[in-house]
């Protein structure tokens, strides 16, 4: 349905006739369970109590990201739009999944290179002209990573593939040329990893152009490895590591005396050659930061023969090397052969998906260039497509960026895109879905905190004014971990980290987003089961109460039934399709979704209050085994969501909303909608997997008054909404 806010083609809730179908309707008129003492659930709607206030149309959101490019025609249909809108998620944001697997994006395969060669920094085409289907991902030929954390294992370092043609460069964008600053506040480094200790008093660097005049060898004291527990030890340096009247070329490093059993090897640059690497001299952007051609780290013997313990190999195969950041630079041989495609936003923008509300879009930051990024904006706006938020890059830290490198970026692509358009609301920088505090290596100061870190440069240079909004992915079980019990973390998991954020110094007027969301980062039987319903909903809840802004679930197309942890079958998608993407089954997430975004809220762009909610189910350590929440709804109606989490058995509650010294309770009739085990039941096999029962939600009415109990079924989700009682 359409509804007024000065543009007439934004759709809201747009139900199809078929989602009208998944609910079963009758009629009571009291319910008095006989078999349990009604326990209680307290609403607090005192006016200055309210934690949260939310909007459906820009609160309410799901996610739609990088897919095979044979389901393209599949997918972006009528048919499936119609079905996947009747799930009730409303604004969508663009996944970008280049930068995951450290490529450029060519957002538009229309576009000039820097080279015309056909080679350099590619910008796309800011003019509109044949709509754009699909975009793609080019390999980066200048890779230091073995792998990241985005992807696991993909690609290949070229510090140790064997081919001394070939070499890492670092991110000419983070060189004084274009920061402004000395180098030496933005070093550069690669990390060797040698999966088990090794004796090591020698590195052979091969380098290549720009080399590193002054730069560091150092090793890691911890137990833990230094990229994933940065806190966990110490980088000490080797005696004679300290280098600083580097010459380049091949120089082999005699680091120490005797050989120092070392796992990891760090070599930290801080002043550029400035010499231009391998493309010439045409652009500045080849004659900044660091070259490696390739790397080799051992024991030298008395004579001097050196005793290499690397492998060499350009596959998964060789020895493990980070590095800080690469150089976008590319060319059009590299584009990524698996038949994989990024959404191109005329077909995305077209497609229905959006509603016609305002989408939030990413650019490409970490592998990219400020001007393509500003190219895309003006694209999007010259096609009066409408943009909520702009989100700078993905995963920074599953990149393993230092928070100064990222906030250099984010400095300099703030500045191109506002040149664009004042207006745009920028956000960054999109962590991985940590339940703790992403730390990083100590500064001068001390301080390891990487948002902690990242606020304070934007402050320093006068850019905290073009953060409009903290964005950030929640996936908070771990794979191979997902117990029944694991239910019960789920509020403190969410407010926990949304409070480390602001203890990091996040100010309390930029609000939060998580913009990627399911249980876990790796699908699996918990995601089809009734489990993936509770979760969803529990999350839903809590995040609001927490006084988080916007969530998206991810992923809204639908994707196959395929293997994930452990080898379990399930899938991010709310629907089972089978391998040509014909429609199958609903699945439990897509009835989680319709009872939060058609019963709990009203749709539309009506403003919701949320209030604190709480219940007296406790397990027996004081957890809570009913999770309760509440908001007040532009119609007038009160609604609640109760988690029953307990498998087993059913339980009673009453329901008092209380504000100053008085308490109300629902009156007259009021709407129940139920989702539980008697509604779905997912049985999982080898191959695959079925609900059976699968749906409908159970939906009732029923008169009610201070006395009503309310009975929850074990292990489901269950929204009561309707009108207060005077008192």
């Amino acid at each position: 349905m359409s509804v007024p806010n000065g543009d007439k083609s934004v759709q809201t809730s747009n139900a199809s006739p078929r989602a009208s179908i998944l609910f079963v309707s009758f009629t009571l008129f009291c319910f008095q369970p006989a078999f349990s003492t009604a326990q209680t659930v307290q609403v607090n709607i005192t006016p200055d109590h309210a934690v949260n206030r939310i909007v459906p149309t820009k609160s309410l959101g799901a996610g739609i990201d990088r897919i095979p490019k044979a389901t393209l025609d599949h997918v972006f249909t009528p048919e499936w739009a119609e079905r996947v809108l009747s799930s009730g998620w409303q604004t969508i944001t663009y996944r970008q999944n280049t930068e995951l697997f450290v490529q450029a994006w060519h957002w538009n395969p229309q576009g000039t290179w820097s080279d015309p060669a056909g080679k350099g920094y590619f910008t796309g085409n800011a003019t509109p002209g044949e709509p754009i289907r699909e975009s793609y991902g080019y390999d980066l030929p200048h890779r230091g990573f073995t792998r990241n954390d985005g992807t696991g294992n993909s690609g290949y370092s070229r510090l140790d593939d064997g081919d001394i043609e070939t070499y890492w460069k670092s991110n000419p964008y983070l060189a004084k040329a274009f920061t402004g600053e000395d180098d030496s506040l933005h070093p550069q480094w690669v990390i060797l990893d040698f999966a088990t200790p090794q004796p090591v008093d020698s590195l052979r660097i091969a380098w290549a152009e720009p080399y590193a005049r002054q730069y560091v060898v150092q090793y890691w004291t911890g137990e833990l490895d230094p990229v994933h527990y940065p806190t966990k030890g110490v980088w000490q340096g080797f005696p004679d590591g300290t280098i600083t009247d580097g010459k380049g070329g091949t120089v082999t490093l005699r680091l120490s005396s005797s050989p120092t059993t070392v796992r990891y090897v760090r070599i930290w640059m801080t002043v550029s050659s400035d010499t231009c690497d391998t493309h010439g001299s045409g652009d500045k952007r080849n004659c900044v930061g660091f070259a490696i051609r390739e790397l080799y780290a051992g024991t030298s013997s008395p004579g001097g023969s050196f005793q290499d313990l690397m492998r060499h190999t350009p596959d998964q195969d060789q020895t493990t090397t980070y590095c800080s950041s690469v150089d976008p630079w590319h060319e059009a041989s590299n584009l990524d052969t698996v038949p994989r495609v990024q959404v191109g936003f005329d077909l995305f923008y077209q497609s229905g998906y959006t509603r016609g509300l305002p989408a939030m879009i990413p650019v490409a930051l970490a592998y990219g260039t400020p001007e393509d990024s500003a190219a895309q904006i003006a694209y999007i706006e010259a096609r009066k497509y409408p943009i909520s938020y702009i989100e700078m890059g993905e995963e920074a830290d599953g990149q393993f960026m230092m928070p100064e490198d990222y906030g250099a970026l984010y400095v300099q692509w703030a500045t191109a895109l506002h040149k664009v358009d004042p207006a745009l609301k920028l956000g960054g920088p999109v962590f991985t879905g940590q339940n703790k505090d992403i730390e990083m290596w100590p500064d001068a100061s001390g301080r390891t905190s990487w948002l902690g870190r990242f606020l304070v440069y934007l402050r320093e240079h006068g850019h905290l004014q073009d953060l409009a909004f903290y964005p950030f992915e929640h996936y908070p079980l771990p794979p191979c971990t997902v117990q029944w019990g694991s239910l019960y973390d789920e509020p403190t998991l969410i407010s926990h980290i949304m409070q480390v954020w602001r203890d990091d110094g996040l100010p309390n007027n930029v609000p939060m987003f998580v913009t990627e969301t399911n249980l876990s980062w790796e699908s699996g039987e918990s995601f089809p089961d009734i489990f993936g319903a509770l979760w969803e909903a529990d999350y839903v809840g809590a995040f609001f109460t927490a006084g988080g802004k916007a969530t998206y679930y991810f992923h809204y197309l639908p994707s196959p039934l395929s293997h994930g942890c452990a080898g379990s079958i399930g899938t991010f998608a709310m629907f089972s399709v089978d391998k040509d993407y014909k429609f199958e089954q609903l699945l439990s997430q897509f009835f989680a979704s319709q009872l939060i975004t058609h019963e709990w809220v009203q749709p539309g762009n009506g403003e919701h209050v949320v209030f604190p909610a709480q219940s007296d189910i406790t397990d027996g350590t004081g957890r809570a085994v009913v999770t309760a929440y509440a908001l007040a709804r532009p119609d007038g109606d009160y609604a609640v969501m109760l988690v029953n989490k307990d498998q087993f058995t059913p339980h009673s509650v009453k329901i008092v909303f209380e504000n100053a010294k008085t308490q109300r309770s629902f009156a007259g009739q009021v709407n129940v909608a139920t989702f539980g085990k008697t509604q779905y039941q997912w049985h999982p096999t080898p191959t695959g997997g079925r609900a059976d029962p699968d749906g409908p939600i159970g939906r009732s009415t029923m008169s009610a008054n201070n006395e009503t109990g309310y009975l929850l079924p074990a292990a489901s989700i269950t929204v009561i909404r309707g009108k207060l009682s005077s008192r």
